[in-house]
């Protein structure tokens, strides 16, 4: 900024003047070129999208287990998404997905992840995994992770298997929904905690706040109807307050 006194009916103009040139007596002005800012983040992902979606649904999926009792080693939740990749590659085949893990604490609870490519799953595609468990009999759970519709036929074929079954889209595990900031600390009762639960405040479970099946945190620890969860809100403004929901 420079200040030049005189030629104005005040004596003061303020004139911005980056470069002068004088030519013919004339002053001309040319503008800087402004230094565009930098982002703090400029590191660009260079493989596939296919392989990201995977990635991040694996990983939800490791924490989801591992939130519900079973054990799962911390190194396979840690794994970078560079490291996944030189696993499985940029198009990962989803049969060498696949992973069984066994609970912690009752190790006869053993659960499967399958995750099913991009087309839709057919009666056929449910009778070949089904084909496909070895010790089906020691098996008490199976996820399978789909990217697209499933039909009616074979749903009734999910139905007919011998052990829990669920369903979720890769969509929903891109984001693991418990690690979000406005999210309420959930904690499963046991049904011994759930029986002092209502001696205590001398209610029945029907009248405990619900929560459904269908919502994004039951599926998440996969509880079922009955089951309690003690939801704990914390914030900077409101005071910590417990609250109970059953599920329905």
């Amino acid at each position: 900024m420079a200040t030049e006194n005189g030629g104005g009916q005040n004596g003061t103009t303020e004139t911005a003047i980056t470069t002068m040139e004088i030519e013919n007596g004339d002053i001309t002005t040319q503008p800087q070129l402004q230094e565009q800012p930098q982002c703090l983040f400029t590191k660009k992902d260079n493989g596939s999208i296919e392989s990201h979606r995977y990635y991040l649904s694996r990983r939800t999926v490791l924490e989801m287990l591992k939130d519900r009792g079973y054990s799962i080693p911390s190194d396979e939740i840690q794994l970078s998404l560079d490291d996944f990749r030189q696993i499985h590659g940029q198009s990962p085949d989803v049969d060498r997905l696949r992973l069984t893990a066994t609970h912690a604490t009752n190790p006869s609870k053993r659960i499967l992840v399958v995750f099913s490519g991009p087309g839709i799953v057919k009666v056929n595609g449910v009778r070949d995994i089904a084909g496909q468990i070895v010790n089906r009999e020691s098996l008490t759970g199976l996820i399978l992770i789909v990217q697209n519709q499933i039909t009616s036929q074979a749903l009734k074929a999910v139905n007919l298997l011998s052990f829990k079954v669920e369903i979720l889209q890769i969509t929903d595990l891109l984001v693991n929904a418990t690690k979000h900031v406005l999210k309420p600390k959930h904690q499963v009762l046991t049904d011994k905690q759930k029986k002092n639960l209502l001696k205590k405040y001398d209610i029945q479970e029907k009248q405990l706040p619900r929560m459904l099946q269908t919502d994004a945190i039951a599926r998440y620890y996969g509880l079922q109807r009955g089951q309690v969860v003690k939801v704990t809100y914390t914030g900077e403004i409101t005071q910590m307050h417990v609250t109970y929901r059953c599920v329905w």
